[in-house]
């Protein structure tokens, strides 16, 4: 059953639209969504196999309409059953997380996503720095010739 049904309309990548009904997650899944979202879905930090899970989880809270009945789209073959492509799922995803958070950007306030990516973003040149430094040089050093060595 789903908690506040809200229901939305996606725009899939060819512009056509689709109906579906969104819901509010439970507290304790909404709690471990929230918690494995925003950095498994980070570039290059991510780990999509978390992100998947997240994923699945939180589309059994939607359902699409059909012939009266809603059908809930608690399994991938259901997700590609009935959500046209993967930039609708994304929209779809990204519509549940404003559904279901105050921090993730609503009525002009900076979002938790933007809030989280700036700080990554502000931190990434002195973490490039350490690295750096930390990393053997690639190249052996420049040592003064040998006076022994003959030039051929």
């Amino acid at each position: 059953m789903l908690i506040k049904p809200k229901e939305i309309t996606i725009t899939d990548a060819d512009r056509e639209e689709h109906t579906f009904i969104i819901s509010r997650l439970p507290a304790t899944i909404g709690r471990e969504i929230l918690a494995k979202y925003p950095l498994s879905n980070a570039p290059k930090i991510g780990d999509y196999e978390v992100s998947k899970e997240a994923m699945l989880k939180m589309m059994a809270y939607v359902a699409v309409e059909k012939e009266g009945q809603e059908i809930y789209l608690k399994t991938s073959t259901l997700i590609d059953n009935h959500v046209p492509d993967g930039e609708a799922l994304i929209r779809l995803e990204l519509e549940m997380l404003k559904y279901n958070t105050s921090f993730f950007g609503k009525d002009g306030s900076q979002g938790f996503l933007q809030f989280l990516l700036n700080k990554i973003t502000g931190s990434l040149p002195s973490i490039i720095k350490t690295l750096m430094a930390s990393l053997p040089s690639s190249s052996q050093p420049v040592s003064p010739r040998s006076p022994n060595l003959k030039r051929q």
